[in-house]
């Protein structure tokens, strides 16, 4: 045997016997090897690949026992002929007839329709800044804890529970976990009955679609929404209703009324990540009962607010037994495990279930049962913890760092949480170009033309996501995007040299911030109000509430104004130019580019004494 065959990989995350004994057997299967021939010694074999020689006699000891190979006495090593038997002759190669473009098309009868969902580059993770949401990030996967769970899971007691004849049915320990441990943190109380265990939650809206709509359906779906839910209906012939998103939510009115089934992402939209007020949805319900229309709730990213109290799952609130609702184990498991449920009255459920045996009988009940474990050990509410504390701090750090570079830029949608964050830029702005020429500078942003269903896509919307980039790695990836902005929308960019207004120098910035109320634009569109007190301090409060946010300084230098937030702007002391026009105040940075545009509401009256 000519070692050249053999090649061993520096890395391979497999140890040099495993990667040994996957070339051997590779090589016989495929009939590298001549089956007359003997193989070379354990000592000849050891020194060709530089290993030990008691490595390469492990791997000949284990394909001799597993019948791969032969033992002759005085004779070495052959490979054993009975594990060839029954497999055909490779020595003919047939060449396969070509076949002219759009021949197999003719074939497919009910081939997807609609606009793909958007593809990002397969090395993404050789990026530095991924702003890209539900990739895998492999730093939170919990290795230890699944690995314990698997391996309680492959236990002989557990394997002969799993492993026999159980017809269509899901792991029973599985369901009892999903029943007793994630559905009450969204508020909802199931039967055993109720649950179906899924592919993913993609299965489970598959399943859903296949289920209860047909070409005399009617669907309203969220615009921007899911364009595999589109598809999905397209491809069942349905009518769809692509019904407007604002604030809070899906909107509610009369064009909801000829729908007969409603798809909605109340926890966070998908794609613009609002969470639907608890008056939307029981305005939703309401609407629903009075008539003979279903809900589908697709709550992939049951809520991870970091602002306020989750709300309920619309099912949680359902009296009337309107809603079918898709979730998976976690959003950051999905592309992993790809384990989901669908809960639903019980006549629903056991009809999904006979449809999904035609495709499967059910997901592996061996993986069912690892998650099982995973839930009952603790170790999913120890994850979730830890996975909400990273992903809370990465959004805060992203909305952060879009505030300090981005606020003259962009605006976003008002969040209270989620893994993504969705942008309106400059009204100039091709974020498809933008698109491509921040990937060339490694940062990953992602179009949105997918997420609509008509022509009219706004062409300066765009997504960042959080869920696949570290959090030290947000602020320069937040200050990159922004100098590409610049050099995109430079003719729009007003600069302190050409600004429209009176510069205010020293004691005039003083005077002009001393005792005043300013009314600066939040990253969200909202209002913050700032007052500026006398003694150099600030304090701020936040929207049309004018809830309490933080306190701060401001001072001068020179010429410059200088503020600092205890937890604004990353508690960084910051510095500007300023330029008075009427009632409008404007601030530039260092290098004379715009920052900041705010407006007085009214001088702060003078204390009396008693309260200074």
């Amino acid at each position: 045997m000519d070692s050249t065959l053999l090649f061993l990989d520096p890395d391979s995350e497999l140890n040099l016997q495993a990667q040994i004994r996957q070339k051997l057997v590779e090589a016989i299967t495929l009939g590298t090897f001549p089956v007359e021939k003997r193989l070379p010694s354990s000592r000849k074999l050891a020194d060709q690949l530089g290993v030990a020689r008691n490595t390469v006699v492990l791997v000949y000891e284990q394909l001799i026992d597993e019948g791969y190979l032969l033992s002759r006495e005085r004779s070495g090593i052959y490979i054993n002929t009975e594990i060839l038997e029954g497999r055909p002759d490779q020595g003919t190669v047939i060449s396969r007839r070509s076949r002219p473009p759009g021949y197999w098309s003719e074939w497919f009868k009910a081939p997807p329709t609609g606009r793909e969902p958007f593809l990002h580059p397969p090395n993404w993770h050789q990026h530095p800044y991924p702003f890209l949401d539900g990739k895998f990030d492999t730093s939170l996967f919990p290795v230890k804890e699944w690995r314990e769970a698997n391996r309680l899971a492959l236990g002989v007691r557990e394997i002969n529970d799993w492993a026999g004849e159980t017809g269509d049915a899901d792991d029973p320990d599985l369901i009892e976990q999903i029943r007793t441990r994630i559905l009450p943190r969204r508020g909802i109380r199931a039967g055993a009955d109720e649950i179906l265990i899924t592919v993913g939650a993609q299965q489970a809206l598959y399943l859903a679609c296949e289920l209860l709509v047909d070409s005399t359906v009617t669907v309203a779906v969220e615009e921007p929404g899911m364009p595999i839910v589109r598809q999905l209906l397209a491809k069942r012939g349905a009518s769809m209703i692509h019904q407007p998103v604002d604030s809070d939510g899906i909107v509610v009115d009369q064009r909801l009324q000829g729908a007969d089934l409603i798809v909605v992402t109340p926890s966070h939209q998908t794609p613009t990540s609002v969470t639907m007020s608890t008056e939307r949805r029981q305005q939703l319900l309401g609407q629903v009962a009075k008539g003979r229309q279903l809900i589908i709730e697709d709550d992939v990213e049951f809520e991870s607010n970091y602002r306020g109290n989750p709300h309920p799952a619309l099912r949680s609130m359902d009296a009337e037994d309107r809603v079918v609702y898709v979730s998976c184990l976690s959003k950051v498991l999905e592309p992993g495990l790809s384990l989901g449920f669908m809960v639903a009255a019980p006549e629903i459920i056991a009809e999904a279930r006979k449809l999904r045996r035609l495709m499967v009988k059910h997901p592996p009940l061996n993986n069912q049962r690892t998650a099982a474990f995973f839930l009952s050990l603790g170790h999913y509410d120890a994850f979730m913890m830890h996975t909400h504390k990273v992903f809370g701090e990465r959004w805060r750090a992203l909305r952060e760092a879009m505030a300090l570079y981005l606020k003259e830029f962009v605006e976003t949608t008002p969040s209270q949480g989620g893994t993504s964050v969705w942008i309106q830029g400059p009204p100039d702005l091709k974020a498809d170009y933008l698109t491509q020429e921040a990937a060339k500078r490694g940062i990953l942003i992602e179009p949105v033309p997918h997420f609509y269903a008509n022509s009219k896509v706004p062409a300066n919307y765009f997504r960042l996501g959080i869920s696949s980039i570290p959090v030290e790695n947000i602020r320069d990836g937040m200050y990159l995007l922004r100098e590409l902005i610049r050099e995109l929308s430079s003719d729009h960019i007003e600069r302190l040299d050409s600004a429209k207004g009176k510069r205010l120098y020293g004691k005039d910035i003083a005077e002009a911030f001393s005792k005043a109320t300013i009314l600066w634009k939040g990253i969200d569109g909202n209002p913050a109000t700032i007052h500026y007190f006398a003694d150099g301090t600030a304090e701020g409060r936040g929207g049309y509430a004018r809830e309490h946010l933080g306190e701060g300084t401001w001072w001068v230098e020179g010429d410059m104004w200088f503020r600092r937030w205890e937890h604004w702007y990353f508690g960084e002391p910051l510095g500007f130019y300023v330029v008075l026009d009427g009632s409008t105040i404007k601030l530039f940075e260092e290098d004379c580019a715009l920052s900041d545009v705010g407006v007085f509401e009214r001088v702060l009256p003078v204390p009396e004494e008693e309260d200074v």
